[in-house]
Protein backbone atom coordinates (compact mmCIF):
# COMPACT_ATOMS: atom_id res chain seq x y z
CA UNK A 1 0.00 0.00 0.00
CA UNK A 2 1.03 3.59 -0.44
CA UNK A 3 2.52 4.65 2.88
CA UNK A 4 0.63 7.95 2.92
CA UNK A 5 -2.73 7.21 1.30
CA UNK A 6 -3.27 3.48 1.79
CA UNK A 7 -4.20 1.52 4.87
CA UNK A 8 -0.56 1.07 5.90
CA UNK A 9 2.09 3.60 6.80
CA UNK A 10 5.66 3.61 8.00
CA UNK A 11 6.97 5.98 10.61
CA UNK A 12 9.98 6.39 12.87
CA UNK A 13 10.81 6.63 16.57
CA UNK A 14 13.71 8.07 18.56
CA UNK A 15 16.88 6.25 19.49
CA UNK A 16 15.86 6.14 23.17
CA UNK A 17 13.05 3.71 22.30
CA UNK A 18 15.11 1.74 19.74
CA UNK A 19 17.76 1.07 22.42
CA UNK A 20 15.13 -0.84 24.42
CA UNK A 21 14.55 -3.36 21.62
CA UNK A 22 17.53 -5.54 22.57
CA UNK A 23 17.86 -4.71 26.26
CA UNK A 24 14.17 -4.90 27.25
CA UNK A 25 11.88 -6.13 24.44
CA UNK A 26 8.70 -5.84 26.53
CA UNK A 27 9.48 -2.23 27.43
CA UNK A 28 10.21 -1.57 23.74
CA UNK A 29 6.79 -2.91 22.71
CA UNK A 30 5.07 -0.94 25.46
CA UNK A 31 6.85 2.33 24.58
CA UNK A 32 6.17 1.95 20.85
CA UNK A 33 2.50 1.22 21.50
CA UNK A 34 2.13 4.22 23.82
CA UNK A 35 4.01 6.50 21.40
CA UNK A 36 1.71 5.70 18.49
CA UNK A 37 -1.51 5.62 20.54
CA UNK A 38 -0.82 9.26 21.40
CA UNK A 39 0.37 10.43 18.01
CA UNK A 40 -1.70 8.23 15.68
CA UNK A 41 -4.94 7.20 17.39
CA UNK A 42 -6.60 4.36 15.50
CA UNK A 43 -3.35 3.09 13.97
CA UNK A 44 -1.91 -0.27 15.06
CA UNK A 45 1.78 -1.13 15.10
CA UNK A 46 2.30 -4.24 12.96
CA UNK A 47 6.09 -4.44 12.65
CA UNK A 48 9.29 -2.84 13.86
CA UNK A 49 12.34 -3.12 11.61
CA UNK A 50 14.99 -0.48 12.12
CA UNK A 51 14.67 2.36 11.31
CA UNK A 52 10.95 2.05 10.59
CA UNK A 53 7.78 1.21 12.48
CA UNK A 54 5.02 -0.12 10.22
CA UNK A 55 1.45 0.83 11.09
CA UNK A 56 -2.00 -0.30 9.95
CA UNK A 57 -4.93 2.11 9.77
CA UNK A 58 -7.73 0.67 11.91
CA UNK A 59 -9.71 3.90 12.25
CA UNK A 60 -12.57 2.64 10.09
CA UNK A 61 -13.06 -0.35 12.37
CA UNK A 62 -13.47 1.99 15.38
CA UNK A 63 -16.73 3.48 14.07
Amino acid sequence: MNELTGTHMKSMIGQRIWKLKDSDPEAFKREVRIYFERGYPGWTVVRAKYPFIYLRDDRRSLN
